[in-house]
């Protein structure tokens, strides 16, 4: 059982000011696997004094400086490893080869991109007489999701921290532990008192108190589209800068040439990777409506295969994170059933064999009409749905026809005619054979966001841009 009921302030382990726990459930069993301090305004605005303090000397620090600090936290995340990967199989149910790869790779791979983008960062730079100069924003309020817990952290406080920024972290109360272990790993680091801060809680109790506090000058938030309508409006009286990667329904595009077999199995693996809570999963798959009962033959036995809670199997799923997650993909699935959608694999209540977690079937459904509700929300869950399309034409009208613009995908066997759909779609980045890039920008159009995370990229959100007119005659 796993009790952190402190949290991380100023350089020191803290108690709450208000005494409150949260139960964590681990959704393989169900069962409570541990329990966290919930924290208050009153622990943020702590927090929010230690890093204001702390923001005067951080702030001008050197290059060589901030390297050597995220030197150091490197040596001691690939220390703890094996502690962030049991965290995460707890509180997601990941998994061991998920847990052990991915999920902590990736805050190892953003750890290693942030430090080759600060290496060879420009802070300033000359236009005629005026130097352009780049420089921290402020103390920033970190707020990261339960999907992919560590991969949202590093992209948060890395880049904020070769940026020059102090911070304030909230970790998701569904998965605290690897944020817990995250924060053991910055304190072992010798990173400077003050400059990280983290605190537990929920949305209501720590989240509004970041997103509202005239002390914090940025907010960076991911999660929901409908939280981060809240943070923006929680935000806006203090008109601080605020970042969001909020929610996808990304297209994926399958051409009509010699690769479709093999797009259609990949885009049905895709989706299921992470059971599918990937805000930039390829959830709706279109696909020429002359090849649909191909594509649907080929995504049934692929879906069919996928393992689910087996944790031997390197290609298994696990459950998704809670029983909150669970009902609202059940309840999403009945409807695309209501709705007419063919339902080719899956369905409704948990896999063969498993009673107990937060498990869910693999779910494909054909044959499916972009206003359905299945094709519109997030399901965020082991769900595809498989559109079909007469030409090019509609097939990018119905990628883009959706709130979101986080992500698209286009697979085909012919590059260049892949890279002009590609430069059709309306969404942050798009994938051409589902190829990947750490270092490459990530954050959406329209409801999926307004900012951008990654490499360089993300190292913007946290500078201020000064022009110093006159400086360089």
């Amino acid at each position: 059982m796993r009790e952190y009921l402190q949290f991380y302030i100023d350089g020191g382990w803290v108690d709450p000011e208000k005494p409150a726990t949260l139960d964590v459930d681990d959704p393989r069993t169900e069962q409570v696997s541990g329990r966290i301090a919930l924290g208050s305004a009153a622990d943020v605005d702590k927090a929010v004094r230690a890093a204001r303090a702390a923001f005067a000397a951080w702030s001008v620090s050197s290059r060589e400086d901030r390297l050597a600090v995220l030197d150091a936290i490197r040596a001691e995340y690939q220390k703890r490893m094996g502690d962030l990967a049991d965290a995460v199989g707890e509180e997601m149910g990941a998994p061991p080869g998920l847990a052990g790869g991915p999920q902590v790779n990736l805050g190892l791979g953003h750890l290693a991109a942030a430090i080759e983008a600060l290496a060879n960062f420009e802070f300033e730079s000359d236009r005629g007489a005026t130097r352009i100069i780049r420089e921290p924003i402020g103390v920033c309020g970190l707020i990261t999701p339960w999907n992919w817990p560590l991969n949202q952290i590093a992209a948060k406080v890395y880049p904020a921290l070769a940026a020059g920024c102090t911070m304030v972290l909230k970790p998701s109360e569904v998965a605290p532990y690897s944020g817990q272990i995250f924060t053991e790993i910055i304190s072992a680091a010798g990173v400077p008192a003050g400059v990280y801060n983290m605190v537990f809680g929920d949305g209501p109790g720590v989240g509004a108190a970041i997103s509202s506090h005239p002390g914090i000058d940025m907010v960076s938030f991911t999660g929901s589209t409908r939280a981060g309508i809240e943070v923006a409006r929680n935000a806006a009286p203090t008109v601080k800068r605020v970042s969001q990667e909020l929610g996808g329904k990304s297209p994926n595009i399958v051409l009509d040439d010699e690769a479709f077999a093999k797009g259609v199995a990949a885009g049905v693996l895709a989706m299921m990777l992470n059971s599918g809570q990937s805000c930039n999963a390829p959830s709706r798959m279109l696909v020429p409506n002359s090849r649909m009962d191909e594509a649907i033959t080929i995504a049934r036995d692929v879906a069919a295969a996928v393992t689910v809670g087996d944790p031997q199997d390197k290609a298994a799923i696990g459950p998704v994170a809670s029983r909150v997650q669970f009902d609202k993909i059940q309840r999403l699935i009945q409807q695309g059933i209501d709705a007419g959608a063919d339902l080719v694999v899956g369905g409704t209540g948990r896999p063969d064999g498993l009673d107990t977690g937060y498990y869910v079937r693999p779910t494909v459904f054909a044959n499916v009409t972009n206003d359905m509700v299945i094709a519109r929300e997030e399901i965020f869950g082991p769900v595809l749905c498989i559109l079909g399309y007469d030409d090019l034409d509609q097939a990018i009208e119905i990628a883009n026809d959706t709130d979101y613009g986080l992500a698209g995908y286009v697979w085909a066997g012919d590059v260049e005619k892949a890279r002009a759909v590609a430069r059709r779609i309306r969404a942050g980045s798009v994938a051409i054979n589902h190829a990947f890039d750490i270092a490459a920008p990530f954050g959406g159009y329209k409801s999926s966001g307004n900012g951008r995370e990654w490499g360089d990229f993300g190292f913007h959100e946290y500078l201020e841009v000064k022009a110093a007119l006159g400086y360089s005659r």
